[in-house]
């Protein structure tokens, strides 16, 4: 019999909070993360805007030293997942570390230490670019750190599949624990890319917004969309097994019930248009939930605020949920945070399971003009109040990736 999986603990990093609890005061508030891109000069560059992680104190976590032979990317995931374990409770003095993994993503890695290693390499030649310049880059090394940091020992890996990679972690680690291979997984994602390169090679495929006025920069579903704007930071779960997280009383934030997961096989970048992929991965994780369309009230969107990503994802949504897709409340916080790319995924569950938590439904801000071609109820400006059981979160990634995870209540809010 498969186990039940259940979350206890929460940690992010993001352009609107670096705590959870100010992620979801933000999200309570309609706050917006976006503004001018601080991180480099943007003289040359069309894009001036970003998401940017403000008003981080990294020593009130770890040393400096301990930080220092990190990429922003990997500081993010430790600090978040020191917090998700912090919240959760756990005494790793008292678990069996071999039955805990650690399974973090992210769509680039180190591009920030790359980038400085390289310009070093142009600069002061090969032999002065620094020993930790590989390690420093890797993806894995997110997860390998969070690792060394708690002494996780079981299965320990990362997820790299571009935007949907955060959602991925999150649902092969609900299998892992599933299935019987480990009774705690900390996973999710984490990106720090609001970085010269990252940037001008997002604006040269023209996926990203060029404007300057904030408010109308990321507005997922509205008619004048005209690209995403890249954020940062990292969130991350602790997924543990039901029983596990009973005996020792913890917190339950909610349970993770469903994954789906397809890929579209038809562009590097670019969504299938018709989005049959985009809704199998839906019913794929409804099935894996035992669940009925009717059964979701809440879609937590991938919604980037490009054309066809919206259109698109309305179009999978209709297909899926047939009669009820009008029913059923839809909305992106990337209007909020910017996209977060292989960390995104990681902040919407994040955001889930909050929704769950306080009953109320996250509004897509700043939505001004209708399109027709995104006609669903997309919870436009003003947050809801209403009784939550379960919802899902959607992400899409280049390679045509599709992903699906249903999150319910949980135990402890029903009493």
């Amino acid at each position: 019999m498969k186990r039940r999986v259940v979350i206890t603990g929460l940690g992010a990093i993001s352009p609107i909070g670096n705590s959870v609890e100010e992620l979801w005061t933000s999200i309570e508030q309609g706050k917006c993360g976006i503004d001018t891109i601080t991180h480099f000069d943007t003289t040359d560059y069309k894009v001036k805007l970003a998401a940017e992680v403000k008003n981080l104190d990294m020593e009130a976590y770890f040393p400096k030293r301990d930080l220092k032979f990190n990429d922003r990317f990997t500081q993010f995931a430790r600090i978040a997942s020191k917090q998700a374990i912090l919240d959760s409770q756990l005494d790793l003095e008292q678990e069996d570390l071999e039955k805990m993994g650690v399974l973090i993503a992210s769509g680039i890695g180190g591009i920030e230490t790359i980038e400085k290693c390289q310009d070093t390499l142009n600069e002061r030649g090969p032999s002065r670019v620094s020993p930790y310049f590989i390690p420093m880059s890797l993806i894995n090394l997110a997860s390998g750190s969070v690792a060394i940091d708690t002494g996780a020992k079981g299965y320990c890996s990362s997820v790299v599949s571009a935007c949907a990679a955060g959602s991925n972690a999150i649902g092969d680690a609900f299998k892992r624990i599933q299935n019987g291979y480990e009774d705690i997984m900390i996973a999710g994602g984490s990106e720090a890319s609001i970085t010269p390169l990252a940037i001008a090679g997002f604006q040269s495929m023209r996926a990203l917004h060029t404007g300057e006025d904030k408010n109308r920069a990321s507005i997922p579903f509205d008619k004048n969309r005209s690209g995403f704007v890249m954020g940062e930071g990292a969130g991350i779960l602790i997924l543990e097994e039901y029983e596990h997280a009973k005996k020792r009383k913890a917190h339950i934030y909610a349970e993770i019930v469903g994954y789906g997961i397809t890929c579209d096989a038809h562009h590097i970048t670019a969504p299938c248009s018709d989005g049959k992929q985009g809704a199998r991965a839906m019913e794929l994780a409804m099935k894996d939930a035992c669940i009925k369309p009717s059964d979701i009230q809440y879609i937590n969107a991938h919604g980037t605020s490009t054309s066809l990503n919206d259109s698109t994802e309305t179009k999978a949504v209709k297909e899926a949920f047939k009669e009820h897709a009008y029913n059923v409340m839809m909305s992106s916080t990337k209007s909020n945070t910017g996209h977060l790319l292989g960390a995104s995924g990681a902040i919407e569950a994040i955001i889930c399971c909050k929704a769950l938590e306080h009953n109320l439904v996250p509004a897509t801000i700043h939505y001004q003009e209708k399109d027709e071609q995104c006609d669903l109820d997309i919870v436009a400006n003003e947050n809801r109040h209403c009784d939550l059981t379960y919802v899902m979160s959607n992400s899409l990634g280049f390679g045509g990736h599709n992903v699906s995870l249903i999150f319910k209540k949980g135990e402890n809010n029903d009493l």
